[in-house]
């Protein structure tokens, strides 16, 4: 059996499920797919993203307490344009998002920032000229990034 290259859930450990329930509802304006008392599951664009206590994932994991510290992740919005990404900018620091790098050229020729859930989940909006977007956003490829081997 092959394994598919693909994506269909990414679940992150959170400390408070109820604080990173407000964040995406009321600051990002999201709407649950699925919640319970002890997950939370928002459909996105071809998966899905779910919130679980760090504990409760670590035990399922099989994970000795603590082994599982730093998520080492960043989570991509990626839009068309730099005005998108101005604008989505503006709307988060009207409803008191935590900035962390506010948008700016890349070397690579992109251009984005980075903001921070509730928890410290770093997030990046960006407008990438090498990913390809569907007029649904999904995205359907990229293009030649030999450009970053410099």
């Amino acid at each position: 059996m092959k394994i598919k290259q693909r994506l269909s859930l990414i679940t992150i450990g959170v400390h408070d499920l109820r604080a990173i329930r407000g964040f995406y509802e009321e600051k990002l304006g999201w709407k649950p797919a699925a919640v319970n008392k002890d997950i939370v599951f928002y459909r996105l664009n071809g998966f899905l993203l779910s919130f679980f206590p760090q504990k409760d994932l670590e035990k399922d994991a099989g994970i000795a307490g603590g082994e599982v510290r730093s998520k080492g992740l960043t989570l991509a919005y990626i839009v068309e344009t730099e005005k998108e990404v101005d604008e989505l900018f503006a709307v988060l620091e009207e409803k008191g998002v935590k900035i962390v790098k506010r948008p700016e050229k890349t070397f690579f020729g992109a251009y984005g920032g980075h903001f921070a859930d509730a928890e410290g989940n770093l997030w990046e909006i960006a407008a990438n000229p090498y990913i390809d977007l569907d007029a649904e956003e999904n995205v359907i490829g990229h293009k030649d990034i030999k450009a970053l081997e410099q």
